[in-house]
């Protein structure tokens, strides 16, 4: 593992260029293949909008699937992470990639509210698109799945959410105040206590993947531990499992490729769980 700042992912993936460029060409031929109901707006803002991909067939009670991309907050788009919906539609599922505001521009409580507000807007409005709102799993890679946190971490009210994937995430911000990024996105002292999902209480009902490459640095791992066992202890159904062989970016890009091990994990978490 090579030395210096951990959360630097371009410092400990040589080939990070490469996976993006290959991830967003994918995303291309995703766009041109499945059937598309590009911009939905959830919201006014100009980043508030989601895109639909339908499964083939008949669109009446279909399992609904949201993914929210990562980029520490401040870069990529849904655009980007299009091919993650091969995998969801392979499964039955409508795919509903989800845009948000950037920092710095924005700060952390906007995009936490955004992507409720996206998960609200799903749950209102997707059986009139053939969905089925009760059947409504969710999967974000690094701080997306830190921002996929924020849809089950109501306790005490149902979160409507089944079940979560969380990739390569982040459940603790303050690790952060330390590392390049925040030069980047500033956070401050509030947002770490706020925004840090390991101090939140979670939807016991939610049943929780949670995913790290083997070959990721080694705060993620501890993150990833740490995250498990507090929802543990707060009574969730909790899988651990490390990917062979994979890193930050290898790791999701897997998610859209056909028998790689993240690939089956969120297949079999949307399959599982259709009625």
């Amino acid at each position: 593992m090579k030395a210096g700042d951990p959360f630097r992912i371009r410092d400990h993936v040589a080939d990070f260029d490469d996976i993006v460029s290959d991830m967003v060409s994918r995303s291309e031929a995703t766009r041109a293949a499945i059937p598309l109901l590009p911009d939905i707006a959830y919201g006014h803002g100009p980043n508030e909008t989601i895109d639909l991909f339908f499964p083939p067939g008949r669109r009446h009670g279909l399992p609904v699937h949201m993914f929210v991309h990562g980029g520490y907050w401040r870069m990529f788009s849904k655009r980007d992470y299009s091919y993650v919906a091969d995998t969801v539609t392979k499964a039955g599922a409508i795919a509903v990639i989800v845009d948000y505001a950037l920092m710095p521009a924005v700060g952390m409580a906007v995009i936490v509210d955004q992507i409720g507000r996206a998960k609200r807007w799903v749950i209102e409005n997707i059986a009139g698109c053939g969905g089925d709102p009760s059947q409504l799993t969710v999967s974000g890679h690094s701080a997306g799945a830190h921002l996929s946190t924020f849809l089950f971490n109501q306790a005490q009210v149902s979160s409507e959410i089944s079940a979560a994937l969380l990739l390569g995430g982040i459940y603790d911000l303050k690790p952060l105040q330390s590392s390049f990024l925040q030069a980047e996105i500033g956070l401050t002292d509030t947002e770490v206590a706020e925004f840090s999902p390991l101090g939140h209480r979670h939807d016991p009902d939610t049943c929780v993947d949670i995913l790290v490459g083997e070959e990721e640095t080694p705060p993620f791992h501890g993150q990833a531990d740490n995250f498990a066992m507090e929802l543990r202890h707060q009574g969730l159904s909790v899988s651990r499992c490390q990917l062979p062989k994979r890193n930050h970016m290898s790791s999701v890009s897997d998610l859209g490729t056909a028998g790689s091990a993240a690939y089956e994990r969120l297949r079999s978490l949307i399959e599982t769980r259709r009625r």
